[in-house]
C-alpha cells in the first residue's frame, strides 16, 4: 500500500461493502458470528492483496469473489446448519425433554441491521428480507455449497449468469445448471420466499403482534391459543425439542416454562421477520434477565412459527440489548 491516505481511502471503500457481504455470507453459512468472521477475513484478504487487483472487474465483484472462497473453505467441514423440525420428529409434551445440541448444529438469528443493506428499491428491499427469513434460511443450508453460492447470486443478488460464471471460475452453462438444480431442491422442500409477512406489516400483522405481547406478557394461555395457528410449530435452540399445535406449545409454557409467566417483551427485527427481545422475571436481582431472542412467523392472522433462541450470552450484545431490565423504572415509565 501506498501513503496513509490511499490506505485510509481504501478503508473506507472496502467497509461500504461491509453490511451486503456479511448478508451474503450469513446466507452462505447460517452462522451471524461465522459471517462476520468470514468478511472480516475477506476485508483483510482484500486489503493484503490490493496491488494485485488490477481493476478487470469491480471492486465489488472482486470482494465477492474473496468472500466466496472464504465461506467455501469455511463449508469444506460440511456442517448444514439446521432448524430443530429439521433433524427430528415432533415431540408430544408428554415426552418432552430439553437435551442441548452443540452450537453449531443450528441456524442462527442475525439482526437485520447487520445484514440488509439500505437500498432504495421497495421490491430489491423485499427480496433482501425474504431470504433471510429463517424457512429460506434452512431450505439454502440444504444445497452443496457451490449451489447455494449461485443461488444467493443470481436469485437473491440479482447478477448475470455470466458474471456468476467469472465470480467461480467456470461457464455459464455450468452456473445455469446449478441454479436449476438448486430451485428444483427449494421447491421440493416448498421453502420459495414466504411472502406471508408484508413489509412494513399491515394493520392485522400490527394488531396480532400487540395481541401476542399482551397474551404472552399476561402469560395468559387462551388468549396465545387464540393468536396461534393449529400447526403452529415451536422451537427453543440450543435444544432438539420442538413442539407443534396450541396444546403442546401452551402445555409446556405453564410446565416446563412456568417461570416465565411475568416476562417483559422488547421488540427486534430479526432475520426479516417481527421478533422479540424475552426479559424473564429474575428472582434474585428483581428486574428482569435475558431468556430469548424470540423470532415470530406469522400466516393468514396467525403465528405459524414461535421460535426462541435462549443463549442470551451470544444473542443479546449482538443485537445491542442490555443485559438486565430494572423493573422501578419499568413501572414509572408505565405509570406516567
Amino acid at each position: 500500500m501506498g501513503n496513509g491516505t490511499a490506505a485510509a481511502d481504501l478503508d473506507v471503500a472496502l467497509e461500504k461493502h461491509r453490511t451486503e457481504l456479511t448478508g451474503y455470507c450469513y446466507r452462505m453459512l447460517g452462522s451471524s458470528f461465522e459471517a462476520e468472521d468470514a468478511v472480516q477475513d475477506t476485508l483483510v484478504r482484500a486489503w493484503r492483496s490490493y496491488d494485485t487487483f488490477e481493476g478487470r472487474s469491480s471492486l465489488r465483484s472482486w470482494l465477492y469473489r474473496i468472500a466466496t472462497n472464504v465461506c467455501l473453505d469455511m463449508l469444506t467441514a460440511g456442517n448444514k446448519r439446521a432448524r430443530p423440525m429439521d433433524l427430528t420428529e415432533s415431540t408430544p409434551l408428554a415426552q418432552a425433554a430439553l437435551a442441548p445440541r452443540p452450537d453449531n448444529t443450528w441456524l442462527e438469528p442475525v439482526p437485520d441491521a447487520r445484514v440488509l443493506p439500505t437500498v432504495d428499491d421497495p421490491a430489491e428491499a423485499a427480496v433482501a428480507k425474504e431470504s433471510i427469513r429463517l424457512a429460506f434460511m434452512a431450505a439454502l443450508q440444504q444445497l452443496p455449497p457451490k449451489q447455494r453460492a449461485v443461488l444467493i447470486l443470481r436469485e437473491v443478488l440479482a447478477w448475470k449468469a455470466s458474471e456468476v460464471a467469472e465470480l467461480l471460475g467456470t461457464s455459464v452453462a455450468s452456473v445455469n445448471s446449478a441454479l436449476q438444480r438448486a430451485r428444483a431442491t427449494l421447491a421440493e422442500r416448498d421453502a420459495g420466499p414466504q411472502g406471508a409477512v408484508s413489509d412494513p406489516l399491515d394493520e392485522e400483522q400490527q394488531k396480532l403482534l400487540e395481541r401476542y405481547v399482551q397474551a404472552f406478557e399476561g402469560y395468559d394461555m387462551t388468549a396465545l391459543t387464540a393468536l396461534l395457528h393449529e400447526d403452529a410449530v415451536m422451537t427453543m435452540p440450543p435444544f432438539d425439542l420442538w413442539l407443534r399445535g396450541p396444546a403442546d406449545i401452551t402445555g409446556f409454557m405453564t410446565t416446563l416454562g412456568a417461570s416465565c409467566a411475568g416476562s417483559r417483551l422488547l421488540p427486534v427485527q430479526v432475520n426479516g421477520l417481527p421478533g422479540f427481545a424475552h426479559y424473564k422475571p429474575d428472582p434474585e436481582r428483581g428486574g428482569f434477565s435475558p431468556w430469548a431472542v424470540q423470532v415470530l412467523e406469522l400466516s393468514d392472522g396467525r403465528i405459524t412459527g414461535f421460535h426462541c433462541f435462549l443463549d442470551t450470552k451470544r444473542w443479546f450484545p449482538l443485537f445491542g440489548l442490555p443485559l438486565h431490565l430494572e423493573a422501578e423504572s419499568d413501572e414509572v415509565e408505565k405509570g406516567g
